[in-house]
C-alpha cells in the first residue's frame, strides 16, 4: 500500500483553503456599564426611575414588533423544545428559499436559553420609598431567544439569534464555504458542492481567489444590511444618538480541503496516519465517532483496531480553548481545520476588523499547513547516517559553540523527544514549562526547569528546535521532527518490544507466541550446541 505521504501528493484533485464557519457578537458600547444604562433609560427614553421595569417595557414593544413582523410576512414562529435539533426545523425552508434566491427570513424560532441581563432592584433599607435608589448588576437567567433563520443573496443560509432583555445582543452565524459558493455562481464557474464544502470545480484557481477575498467588509455589509430589515428595540433617534452595535468574533474557522480521487485513497491515508501517530503524534484525542451515543451505562470496554464501514476517524488537538481537528468529510476529503473559540489564546483582538481578520486567518493556516507537514514529514525517509553520528555524539557546529550529544536510548534523552513530538505543539511551539510537564510524565521521575534548560540548550544548538521570535517558546526544526520521529518510532517499536520477547526470564508460554522470540531462542541453543562440541572435541 502506497505511504500517506504518497497518497496526498498523487491522489488529490482539489486543494482549497477557506475561512469555514463564523460565529460573531454584536454589542451596543454604550451600553455595557450601570452609568451608560442610566444614562440610556433616564435620558434617552425618558423613564423618570431608571430600572429593570423600564427595559421591560422596552422588550415587550420589541417582543410584539417580532410577532407583527412575521405575521406580516407570513413567517412561520415555531418555538423550540429543548433539545430539538434547530438546523434540522430550519433546513427544508433554507432549501426552498434557496430555490427562489431571494433574500428573506424563512423561519422565527424561539427558545428558552440562559443569557446575561442587566437587573435592578431596591437598595437596602429603601425598599418602601416612594423614590428609591436602585442598584444595578449583571445576572444570568433563562430568557426566550429569537432565532431569525435567513436566506441571503451573498451568504446563503445563516441565524441571526437575539433577546428582549438589555444590553441586547445579538449572535451572528456564518458560513465561508457558502459564501464561495454564491460567488462561483454568480461569476459562472461550475462547481459540485460537498457538505460544507467543494468537491469539484472547473476553475479552481479561481476559487481559491474567491475564497482569499473573503474579508471584514462582507462580513459588515450582511450585519448591517440585516440590522435595518428586522424588528430592533432601538429607534432611528437611538441610532443617531450613538446606540450602535460593534461585532466581536466568538469563533473563527479555518479550514483546508484536500480532495482524493477516490474514496479508497482517503481512507487508506486516514488508516495510514491514525495508525502512524497514535504514539508519535501524541494528539490530546484521537476519537472514532460512531452514530450510536455512548452513555456511562453503555457496556463495555470498547477497543477499535480496525477502521470499517460507519467509522469516521477524527484526530483533534486542543491549544487552550481552540482546538486543531482532522477528519475525513463524506468519504471523499480530508478537512483540516483550526477553530479558533477565544482570539486572545493568540494575542489577537476580538474586534472584527481587517487587522484582527487576517492575524486570525494567518494563525489557522499557519497550524493547518503545520499538521499537514509535520504528518507527511513523518512518512519521509529518516536522517542518514552522518547526521544520526551528529545528533548523538558531541560536537562543535559552525558558531563554535559545544553542543553535547543526545545519546539513543537514553531515557532522558527518548523522554524529551517523544514529549516535542507532539501534534500539540503545532500551533504555537512549546515552552519550558511544557517540557518539564511532558517529560517528567514518560520519565516518571523527577525532571526540573533547570534540567529542561540545559537540555533545550544543547537541541537548539544540535538545530533540532529554533526559538520563536519575541517569545520564550520554541519549535522543531524539519531536521528536529525527522529526528524525533526517527528516535519515538525506534525505540517504542522496535527496541523495546524487541528487547522485551528476547528476555531469558519471559514465560515459554509467551515466547511461543512471538515469531522473534523462537527465533532467538533457537538461534541461542545452537549457538549453546556448538559451543559444548567445540569445547568437547578439544
Amino acid at each position: 500500500m502506497p505511504d500517506y505521504f504518497t497518497l496526498l501528493r498523487d491522489r488529490v484533485t482539489l486543494k482549497c483553503r477557506s475561512i469555514d464557519r463564523i460565529f460573531l457578537q454584536a454589542y451596543v458600547p454604550k451600553l455595557q456599564s450601570v452609568g451608560q444604562v442610566c444614562t440610556f433609560l433616564r435620558w434617552r427614553r425618558q423613564f423618570k426611575i431608571p430600572s429593570s421595569a423600564a427595559f421591560g417595557k422596552i422588550g415587550e414593544a420589541y417582543v410584539q414588533a417580532i410577532h407583527e413582523f412575521a405575521k406580516a410576512r407570513g413567517i412561520p414562529v415555531v418555538r423550540f423544545q429543548k433539545g430539538q435539533n434547530k438546523e434540522k426545523v430550519a433546513r427544508p425552508l433554507l432549501q426552498a428559499a434557496a430555490q427562489e434566491g431571494k433574500d428573506k427570513v424563512v423561519l422565527i424560532g424561539i427558545a428558552q436559553e440562559k443569557a446575561s441581563a442587566w437587573r435592578s432592584w431596591k437598595r437596602q433599607g429603601q425598599e418602601k420609598a416612594a423614590h428609591p435608589h436602585m442598584e444595578w448588576g449583571r445576572q444570568m437567567a433563562y430568557v426566550n431567544h429569537f432565532y431569525f433563520y435567513l436566506w441571503d443573496s451573498d451568504w446563503g443560509g445563516a441565524f441571526w439569534k437575539t433577546n428582549a432583555y438589555a444590553p441586547y445582543p445579538i449572535w451572528l452565524w456564518l458560513n465561508g464555504h457558502e459564501w464561495a459558493k454564491r460567488q462561483l455562481e454568480k461569476a459562472r464557474i461550475g462547481y459540485e458542492a460537498l457538505d460544507n464544502g467543494f468537491r469539484s470545480c472547473k476553475d479552481p484557481a479561481a476559487l481559491q481567489s474567491i475564497c482569499d477575498r473573503l474579508g471584514p467588509g462582507a462580513v459588515k455589509n450582511f450585519f448591517w444590511r440585516w440590522l435595518h430589515r428586522l424588528p430592533s428595540p432601538f429607534t432611528a433617534a437611538d441610532w443617531k444618538s450613538g446606540y450602535g452595535y460593534e461585532l466581536a468574533f466568538r469563533q473563527f474557522e479555518i479550514s483546508e480541503t484536500c480532495v482524493f480521487d477516490r474514496p479508497q485513497a482517503g481512507r487508506m491515508w486516514f488508516e495510514g496516519v491514525i495508525r502512524d501517530h497514535l504514539d508519535v503524534g501524541r494528539p490530546d484525542q484521537v476519537m472514532l465517532l460512531f452514530d450510536r451515543r455512548l452513555r456511562r451505562s453503555t457496556p463495555g470496554p470498547f477497543r477499535t483496531r480496525l477502521l470499517t464501514e460507519g467509522v469516521d476517524p477524527t484526530l483533534t488537538c486542543y491549544y487552550k480553548s481552540s482546538r486543531l481537528k482532522q477528519y475525513f468529510k463524506e468519504g471523499r476529503a480530508l478537512r483540516t481545520e483550526t477553530v479558533i473559540c477565544d482570539t486572545r489564546d493568540f494575542g489577537i483582538g476580538r474586534q472584527v476588523c481587517a487587522k484582527n481578520w487576517y492575524a486570525l486567518r494567518a494563525v489557522g493556516e499557519s497550524a493547518n499547513r503545520r499538521l499537514c507537514d509535520a504528518e507527511t514529514a513523518d512518512a519521509l525517509p529518516a536522517p542518514d547516517v552522518v547526521t544520526f553520528h551528529q545528533v548523538t555524539q558531541p560536537s562543535k557546529p559552525n558558531n563554535g559553540l559545544y553542543s553535547p550529544g543526545l545519546p539513543f536510548g537514553d531515557p532522558r534523552v527518548m523522554a524529551i523527544l517523544a514529549s516535542l513530538v507532539g501534534f500539540c505543539h503545532l500551533v504555537q511551539g512549546f515552552t519550558n514549562r511544557q517540557l518539564v510537564t511532558q517529560a517528567a510524565t514518560l520519565l516518571d521521575a523527577p525532571y526540573s526547569t533547570r534540567q529542561a534548560t540545559y537540555d533545550l540548550r544543547r537541541l537548539k544548538r544540535k538545530g533540532l528546535i529554533l526559538k520563536i521570535a519575541h517569545s520564550h517558546r520554541y519549535q522543531l526544526t524539519d531536521l528536529g521532527r525527522r529526528v524525533a520521529v526517527l528516535f519515538t518510532k525506534t525505540y517504542g517499536r522496535v527496541l523495546a518490544p524487541g528487547l522485551i520477547v528476547l528476555d531469558p526470564k519471559l514465560p515459554d508460554s509467551l515466547k511461543q507466541r512471538s515469531p522473534l522470540a523462537t527465533a532467538w531462542r533457537q538461534l541461542d541453543d545452537a549457538l549453546d550446541n556448538f559451543a559444548n562440541r567445540q569445547l568437547l572435541a578439544a
